[in-house]
């Protein structure tokens, strides 16, 4: 592993909590199909109490002002979007967070949006660890059908790969929380 590069106080201490409780190092074949020495499990970092706090600090600070609701697909963003939420409404923030199924729901209230969205909703769409961003981008997809903007996406991990490109040609800002090299390894590595 390399030298970390330095980084501001609240990213430093959430990369000690990832690099703690969710990263997993040996040899591991990724959704991609491809093969890794180092896995992400972030879901080990947003549900705990003390790592979400560290994830809602990070996120809280990138989010435009006029973000009106945050969400993502189920189940990598489901922690992630419920928790920021949560504590920002300890802050004076409200914010209104909402799922993205994997498929639609054909009873009680149908479709793939779960939660509080609305339509006209300026969104943020968040993940746990992203690599290509196929998932971010099918919720964006929901959301636009739903009638919601996705304005802003952050992940509390970008492993490196194709989101970064995918949300500029898009036309949404995405900063993630950490990235691949903020934890010591090359991007897509």
């Amino acid at each position: 592993m390399s030298t970390l590069p330095s980084l501001d106080a609240a990213r430093e201490a959430l990369r000690a909590h990832v690099l703690q409780h969710s990263l997993k190092t040996g040899e591991f074949t990724l959704k991609s199909g491809r093969t890794s020495k180092w896995f992400l499990d972030t879901k080990q970092t947003a549900c705990r109490a003390d790592g979400i706090l560290l994830v809602a600090d990070v996120a809280l600070s990138l989010l435009p002002n006029e973000i009106t609701a945050i969400g993502g697909l189920t189940m990598g963003a489901d922690p992630v979007a419920y928790g920021i939420a949560a504590i920002a409404a300890t802050r004076g923030r409200q914010l209104r967070s909402f799922s993205v199924r994997k498929e639609a729901k054909d009873h009680g209230v149908t479709g793939r949006i779960a939660g509080a969205l609305q339509p006209g909703d300026k969104v943020a769409i968040v993940e746990d660890t992203v690599t290509r961003g196929l998932s971010i981008f099918e919720a964006v997809d929901a959301v636009r059908a739903f009638g919601a903007i996705p304005q802003f996406i952050t992940v509390i991990v970008d492993r490196g790969g194709t989101c970064a490109q995918m949300a500029q040609q898009a036309g949404i800002d995405y900063e993630p929380m950490l990235s691949a090299t903020d934890l010591g390894y090359d991007f897509g590595s």
